[in-house]
């Protein structure tokens, strides 16, 4: 089996493994693709008593992945793509179960909280969907617990024109406990009630801030007195609304979008085995220089991440190096928009930096590129790749690479430095359409 592991991402996701035909026959996911796809190819995982990872890994030949926002997503995503091309492999999800939704009974008079697996058009309220679903239910218990949210937490069906029958309220435990507001008692008004109801739907809505601001304090109050179980439900309770909070991407996707995602993950892992990268090389930012015999000299910068273009990330340049007095230097203009992009990510999360820069051009260019991130203190890998023989040029080794034709990961950087190219020349031909014009 020959399966580079040292590729794949430490970040969540969703893993897809596949037989030597191509075909899907597990899919997975994790807060760590690395981790959690390495634990399949330890010796106890395969001698373990289960049948499904022994008889699993001996028919992967090729594993896919998918990174994701967070975990929340990833949980979702594996779920949707197993729903969709039903792995043999996967018996937990085949049936099509959901993940469980928070509902809030605002249709009744009453309303009441609590968690559901489907979604209906009933005019209640729908929150959701939560993978980690105990922790939500946790959190709930603790905000009726602390009266929070202190909605009745019976299932009776009632309302003020059909009120609950005495015999009812006098046999309810939590109406003698004094621990629900009693509307079907009469010991909250329905506009008070209401009004619970009400920041039950805030809170649910993502309005945390105030509570979080409060539990903190709290927390770190019931921990200096040394009251450690009160701090570590208060911790849980955080926990879950982080939970609720992590942002869903899932939604955005599409079949289409999906499938590319799926088609573009090998050519990033054969590209970061040809130029021997320890991580899997996902942000890539491509340079090219453009002018007409040596007029409106201009850049381009075009990314991409995952493989597919990310537009919001695209820069254009006017050149403000001088220029000879016929044709312009290749060699300083790209020093110069490498130097300036690099500028502008220097106060960026490291998580946020491109993972490449490709440089349109041989070695010259390369080395020129090489020399603005050096002045502007800036450790990232730089190549180039010459259009002539589509050769690849790297800061470490003596002699290009050549790939073959169909190489995915040439077809990759192909298909990148075309892009900035064609923005680079889209740039300078507007320029000199805006200098006819005057």
């Amino acid at each position: 089996m020959n399966i580079n592991l040292n590729l794949l991402p430490k970040k969540p996701g969703v893993y897809i493994m596949k037989d030597k035909t191509g075909f899907i026959i597990y899919i997975g996911k994790a807060k760590n693709i690395y981790t959690r796809v390495h634990q399949y190819f330890q010796t106890g995982a395969q001698t373990s008593k289960g049948w499904k990872i022994p008889s699993l890994v001996p028919l992967i030949s090729k594993i896919d992945f998918i990174v994701t926002a967070s975990e929340r997503d990833a949980l979702l995503l594996e779920n949707k793509l197993i729903k969709k091309y039903q792995p043999f492999f996967n018996s937990m999800l085949k049936d099509a179960k959901t993940y469980p939704f928070v509902k809030l009974t605002l249709q009744e008079d009453f309303p009441r909280v609590f968690t559901v697996r489907k979604k209906e058009k009933d005019g209640a309220s729908y929150f959701g969907p939560y993978p980690h679903i105990s922790l939500i239910r946790n959190m709930l218990q603790f905000l009726w617990k602390n009266r929070y949210i202190p909605l009745r937490p019976c299932k009776w069906a009632f309302s003020r024109a059909k009120p609950l029958r005495q015999a009812k309220i006098n046999g309810c435990i939590y109406f003698h406990l004094n621990q629900c507001p009693a509307p079907c008692a009469g010991k909250i008004s329905y506009e008070d009630y209401r009004s619970l109801a009400r920041r039950a739907q805030l809170f649910l809505s993502g309005d945390y801030r105030k509570f979080t601001k409060e539990l903190t304090k709290a927390m770190l109050a019931a921990s200096k007195a040394l009251d450690y179980e009160t701090a570590a439900k208060i911790r849980d309770f955080l926990s879950a609304i982080r939970h609720m909070k992590e942002r869903v991407a899932v939604s955005k996707y599409n079949p289409k979008r999906l499938e590319q995602k799926m088609e573009n993950s090998p050519e990033l892992k054969r590209l970061s085995e040809v130029l021997g990268s320890k991580k899997i090389i996902r942000h890539i930012e491509a340079f090219d220089n453009s002018h007409f015999y040596g007029k409106n000299p201009v850049g381009g910068m075009v990314c991409f991440i995952d493989g597919e273009k990310y537009k919001p990330h695209y820069r254009r340049f006017k050149i403000k190096t001088s220029q000879p007095q016929k044709g312009a230097d290749d060699f300083l203009m790209m020093r110069e928009i490498v130097g300036r992009r690099i500028k502008q990510l220097k106060n960026l999360p490291k998580e946020n930096l491109p993972d490449l820069f490709l440089i349109d051009g041989g070695q010259l260019q390369l080395e020129f590129a090489r020399k603005a991130a050096q002045e502007a203190g800036m450790d990232i890998e730089i190549i180039s790749l010459a259009k002539r023989n589509e050769e690849i040029f790297t800061a470490h080794g003596k002699y290009s690479i050549r790939l073959d034709k169909a190489d995915p990961a040439l077809l990759l950087l192909m298909r990148i430095r075309d892009e900035v190219h064609r923005f680079a020349i889209t740039y300078n031909r507007l320029l000199r359409r805006e200098e006819l014009k005057k």
